[in-house]
């Protein structure tokens, strides 16, 4: 029998509704309760770090249950983490890069309706979640849900009330969950040797979500709060060239302070292309601007903030473009 360590987290999976909206409340200790079928399969034990709504989530959670997993990896088996399913994905993402080369499975999980709703998806996320994690097969950062099981660098969350409320981004899922055993569309082998696991996060990240008409004095805050600066632009990638180029003057001033820029587009699947149109080639020439190619959001956030906490420079880029868990082509 497998050893199991839950890390319940929060979210919708375990709230109730005290008359002001669905708020995390119930313990580790409650939710497999309502799952009886896990403990006769998985030697299970529960730790709660935290407690939280996912829309409170930051880089210090992350870096707490990456803690956990490394303090106690030796004792267990596998992982699973309870979570809401707002942040849930850039959750995933940061644990992969926060815990690498892992060849226990690390499985986030959750649900869009409480455990104690009649109509629940809950239980059967968490079923799966620890029957996906006590494979043999099973490895690396995962989120099981909905009978999915989706690499941890290419989950997003597409829908906001539907079961089936994570995609796999320009990639497929790696499984599915049938009768509480994976079906693997993808194997892959386990990675070998130690797990390697890093402690420090920089969170002076910004996503620039361009808009029509919106003007480049924004840099004025950029330039004095960030180190690093995700640019979701339009379509295939660029930014405009209106103003006397005003955007350009003063993105190449940000990355001539040392800072580090990406572009990534604000289209969900098939990814950037920054040399397709002029305005995005005139980026060139405004200093070393990276490309999110076909990443995620979520994992673009996450490997930036883990990059810019101990790396400098052409290191940054190198870094960035280096693939971690298929989260880049």
């Amino acid at each position: 029998m497998k050893k199991i360590l839950m890390i319940a987290t929060g979210g919708t999976i375990a709230s109730r509704n005290r008359g002001n909206g669905l708020e995390p409340e119930l313990s580790s200790e409650e939710l497999l309760d309502c799952v009886p079928e896990i403990a006769r399969s998985c030697a299970v034990t529960a730790v709660q770090p935290f407690n939280l709504d996912s829309t409170n989530v930051c880089g210090g959670h992350w870096l707490a249950i990456a803690r956990i997993i490394e303090e106690r990896y030796a004792e267990f088996d596998g992982f699973v983490v309870t979570h809401g399913t707002d942040t849930m994905a850039y959750t995933a993402a940061a644990l992969t890069y926060l815990v690498q080369n892992s060849a226990k499975p690390i499985v986030l999980t959750g649900s869009q309706k409480s455990v104690y709703t009649r109509d629940t998806d809950a239980r059967r996320n968490l079923s799966d979640a620890f029957f996906y994690c006590a494979d043999d097969g099973a490895s690396g950062v995962h989120i099981v849900f909905d009978g999915n099981v989706i690499l941890g660098t290419r989950a997003k969350k597409t829908r906001t009330r539907s079961f089936n409320a994570f995609s796999s981004i320009d990639f497929p899922a790696t499984a599915v969950m049938r009768d509480g055993k994976p079906f693997y569309y993808i194997e892959e082998k386990k990675p070998q040797g130690a797990p390697r696991f890093f402690h420090a996060l920089n969170e002076n990240v910004f996503v620039l979500k361009m808009i029509p008409g919106l003007k480049a004095d924004i840099f004025d805050y950029l330039e004095a709060h960030c180190d690093g600066l995700i640019i979701e632009s339009f379509g295939a990638g660029g930014l405009p060239n209106y103003d006397n180029d005003a955007f350009f003057a003063r993105l190449k001033a940000f990355l001539a302070r040392g800072k580090t820029a990406v572009l990534t587009t604000q289209v969900e699947r098939e990814g950037s292309a920054m040399d397709t149109y002029a305005v995005g080639r005139k980026l060139r020439a405004c200093g070393n601007v990276l490309e999110a190619r076909c990443m995620t959001l979520e994992a673009t956030v996450a490997k930036l903030m883990w990059i810019l906490a101990f790396a400098k420079g052409e290191e940054v880029g190198r870094l960035f473009y280096q693939p971690v868990a298929r989260d880049i082509f």
